[in-house]
């Protein structure tokens, strides 16, 4: 059966090497006669692979050795506790940015346990922007400041670190970790969601600097205790273990093709195709303030919007799938994720094209 051109949003397209090299290995890992899926975490076969997975995450990220890499559950949005519960502390008090749908969502799940300062927000703008830096009011007080780089819904992404002092900055990175490189001593924590460009969802990657562990409150559940967690190398609980192995998989992957310099040069020239065919059509429209345009997740709308069933249908027809934008945002979005292909990106933009000469008024 064909590969059909994947743009979900998540969970997202994965490798076909990774999942070609998973599928082989599915019933006899290692010619050991049983799946990985089947083998105890705690054995040496596989802490190996925890291990390695950690390494080459650590070589693709160049994270320092003062940061601990932890492999959890529950998605990024369990972070969204877990943040307040490892690091509001004594001050209970936290700054927010709020760019989008994850930026709400973390806010108010961060009200919660604490004062929540919201210290900037592009809500007036319908999200289509990034709060001005200067313009922030941060509160002296805050022992963290949290933001969300690429909002996946919107397709709204920064294109610069937030300087905020001393104080540690807190990423959502679900959609944008491994696009490019970046550097991980600007932050406190960096969290994501494995289901975009990590590997298949159940997994969760915290990176936490050192002096940020045993900073958690007395009622923080003891499975939510970053401090617990890196303690006992990720493997306090049993860990998503094929999707540790998955993951490792992928930043193989990512380390044959070049690393992340190589990956960021083809992400950005995706990018810019769809966004140029977009900006050059009077049929398709992009909202996004073009400096925060995401390269991961480009949103887009039809001139007619009684026209998106039929667009969708026949992208389907011509195995384009998952184009559908969120229901929050309407119309379509392309997510092109590491693992979607150059040739997938050209293979949407020729049907916009032909769609565009059949419906144009």
């Amino acid at each position: 059966m064909a590969r059909v051109h994947n743009f979900c949003a998540g969970p997202a397209a994965l490798p076909q090497e990774v999942l070609e090299q998973a599928r082989d290995e599915m019933l006899d890992w290692q010619g050991r006669g049983l799946s990985v899926m089947e083998t105890s975490h705690r054995t040496p076969e596989f802490m190996a692979v925890a291990a390695a997975a950690e390494q080459d995450l650590r070589e693709l990220l160049a994270i320092p050795d003062n940061y601990r890499v932890l492999f959890m559950q529950g998605g990024a949005t369990l972070q969204f506790a877990m943040v307040p519960f490892n690091l509001m502390g004594s001050s209970g008090k936290a700054d927010y940015i709020n760019t989008g749908h994850w930026s709400t969502k973390a806010i108010k799940e961060g009200r919660r346990f604490g004062d929540v300062n919201v210290a900037a927000s592009s809500e007036d703008s319908g999200f289509m922007t990034v709060p001005d830096r200067a313009n922030w009011q941060l509160d002296p007080e805050a022992a963290y400041v949290h933001y969300t780089p690429n909002e996946t819904i919107g397709g709204l992404e920064y294109d610069f670190i937030p300087d905020v002092g001393d104080v540690p900055l807190v990423a959502d990175m679900s959609s944008n970790i491994l696009s490019r490189p970046l550097d991980v001593s600007r932050y406190g924590v960096i969290y994501a969601g494995a289901q975009k460009n990590i590997g298949p969802a159940g997994l969760t990657i915290v990176i936490v600097r050192d002096d940020l562990l045993g900073k958690a409150v007395d009622v923080c559940p003891t499975l939510m205790n970053y401090q617990n967690v890196a303690d006992n190398d990720s493997m306090l609980n049993t860990p998503p273990t094929f999707g540790v192995y998955l993951a490792g998989l992928v930043f193989k992957w990512l380390k044959g093709n070049g690393g992340l310099e190589v990956i960021e040069k083809v992400n950005l020239r995706k990018a810019a195709k769809l966004y140029q065919a977009i900006d050059n059509s009077t049929f398709y429209s992009n909202p996004v303030d073009p400096r925060y345009r995401s390269i991961m997740n480009v949103p887009f709308r039809l001139a007619d919007d009684n026209l998106n069933a039929e667009f969708l249908s026949q992208a389907a027809n011509n195995q384009l799938v998952n184009l559908k934008g969120h229901r929050i945002v309407g119309g379509m979005r392309a997510s092109i994720y590491n693992a979607v292909q150059e040739d997938s990106v050209d293979a949407l933009l020729e049907f916009m094209a032909d769609f565009e000469k059949k419906y144009s008024k």
